[in-house]
């Protein structure tokens, strides 16, 4: 079974272990801009802690980079970097947006690039990625990326609104 949008909580992995003994649960993890799933870790039913999104697959290259674009060492959070051919072009009709989060990729051939995934990570003793969270402001819900200061933006821009937060409110867990 591979898990892959969300992070996988420790908690669901040790439940999925003990009603489907035997069967094997991945951990999958990559943003559309990358192809989806760029990295691969195999659940062992006896590990704690937070579950990794592990190593990179085939043809992708990770770097966990501080703000100046150094290198992290382990445990070090920093930000998630991903490189290799599987990146997109970039964004329709964003060129901001593109040289924004492509950036070139200084670890790689001359005029390779790296995506800037915007997401907290740190490399483990075992030379596995975790997910740490956001740098920023976004959240997913049921799939989907939001970015929350932009709707807060839009709300105060509307005449008659001097300030707003906007959240993600879970009611019942998972939803």
């Amino acid at each position: 079974v591979f898990c892959s949008g969300e992070a996988l909580p420790r908690e669901t992995a040790h439940a999925f272990a003990r009603v489907l003994p035997g069967v094997e649960l991945h951990n999958l993890y990559g943003p559309t801009e990358a192809a989806v799933d760029v990295t691969h870790h195999a659940c062992d039913p006896a590990d704690g802690g937070p579950v990794p999104i592990g190593r990179p697959v085939w043809n992708t290259r990770l770097h966990v980079l501080d703000a100046a674009l150094r290198p992290c060492p382990p445990g070090v959070p920093g930000e998630l970097f991903l490189a290799g051919r599987q990146l997109a072009d970039g964004y329709l009709g964003r060129p901001g947006l593109t040289a924004a989060r492509f950036v070139a990729d200084p670890f790689g051939p001359p005029g390779s690039r790296m995506y800037r995934t915007g997401d907290l990570a740190r490399w483990t003793g075992r030379g596995e990625v975790e997910y740490l969270g956001r740098t920023d402001h976004q959240v997913k819900l049921r799939g989907q990326r939001i970015e929350l200061g932009e709707i807060e933006a839009a709300l105060t821009a509307q005449d008659g609104v001097d300030g707003a937060c906007a959240l993600v409110r879970e009611d019942r867990p998972g939803e």
